[in-house]
């Protein structure tokens, strides 16, 4: 298997097919594509990738772009750990809040996009509409953990990684974030599959 990612290795949603890959221990290799230069739009990758996005999995002759469906038909497909939890309505919950956190909170995706989390990168203080984005944020987290300080379905599920994604972006920069969401968010980030995508090498920015 092949995964095209950014070559900055910062996209989320790379991040978040990565691990999935990674902890149903599955070998694939990784090509970088330069979003800054546009390569996305380039013949090649543009007739692989049909939304000329990354990330994109290339699964012998398969290729799928888009990081929630990926996970999924990485969970469909093969043996080993459970990718999103058994139970249909926590399954359904967890593509829920993929969804939610690909398609909402603008404010906070463009004032603390994730080059603060893997470059450190300092931005200004949080507009008022990121910090209502926040808010609905940290209200929505509590509602799915409700009181859990673990994982959001009791098992680990790739949800978690991508709401632990969301909430790093402003723990990382030093916004105000509670306390229970910050012990939840850095427990998800020592997991070792995530932990190999914050570790990998990466260019100045």
């Amino acid at each position: 298997m092949l995964l095209y990612a950014d070559s900055q290795f910062v996209s989320p949603y790379a991040m978040s097919v990565f691990v999935s890959l990674l902890e149903k221990k599955l070998a694939f290799e990784i090509e970088s594509v330069d979003l800054t230069a546009n390569a996305n739009q380039e013949p090649a990758f543009a007739a692989t990738s049909i939304t000329w996005r990354v990330p994109t999995l290339i699964h012998d002759s398969f290729a799928l772009s888009e990081s929630s469906a990926i996970s999924e038909y990485i969970d469909e497909t093969f043996p080993g750990a459970r990718l999103y939890p058994t139970d249909p309505r926590c399954r359904a919950r967890a593509r829920q809040v993929q969804a939610w956190l690909r398609s909402d909170l603008v404010p906070i995706r463009d004032e603390r996009p994730t080059i603060v989390v893997f470059y450190g990168a300092k931005k200004p203080p949080l507009s008022a509409a990121a910090r209502g984005s926040a808010k609905k944020l940290f209200s929505a987290a509590n509602a799915l953990l409700d009181g859990r300080s673990g994982n959001l379905f009791g098992d680990w599920c790739i949800a978690d990684v991508d709401l632990a994604m969301m909430l790093k972006r402003l723990v990382v920069h030093g916004d105000p974030v509670p306390d229970n969401l910050v012990a939840y968010a850095t427990q998800q980030w020592q997991r070792q599959s995530v932990q190999q995508w914050v570790n990998k090498p990466r260019p100045p920015p």
